[in-house]
């Protein structure tokens, strides 16, 4: 299985105006990071922004968990291929 292959990078949105260009400021625990955008100047916390984006976060886990369960439906048909006992759908 290649690895590579589902690693990916999320774009995160500001909610209010959909900018990508955030800056941040560290608070006292690595937990309460404020993320400040770029273009709308909206504060946010990156628990809020990672829950603001959850839809498009899904969207790629959803990719990936049907790209590996084709991967291993496909590697399986092949491994038991040649054997009369087994049927693969």
């Amino acid at each position: 299985m290649n690895h590579e292959k589902y690693q990916r990078n999320v774009i995160l949105q500001c909610p209010t105006c959909g900018c990508c260009d955030f800056s941040y400021d560290e608070g006292v625990d690595e937990s309460i990071q404020l993320m400040i955008c770029a273009s709308c100047e909206r504060e946010l916390t990156r628990e809020e922004l990672i829950h603001e984006n959850s839809e498009n976060i899904h969207k790629h886990v959803s990719e990936i968990k049907k790209d590996i369960a084709d991967e291993i439906r496909n590697s399986l048909k092949k491994a038991f291929s040649s054997s009369k006992n087994f049927r693969i759908k």
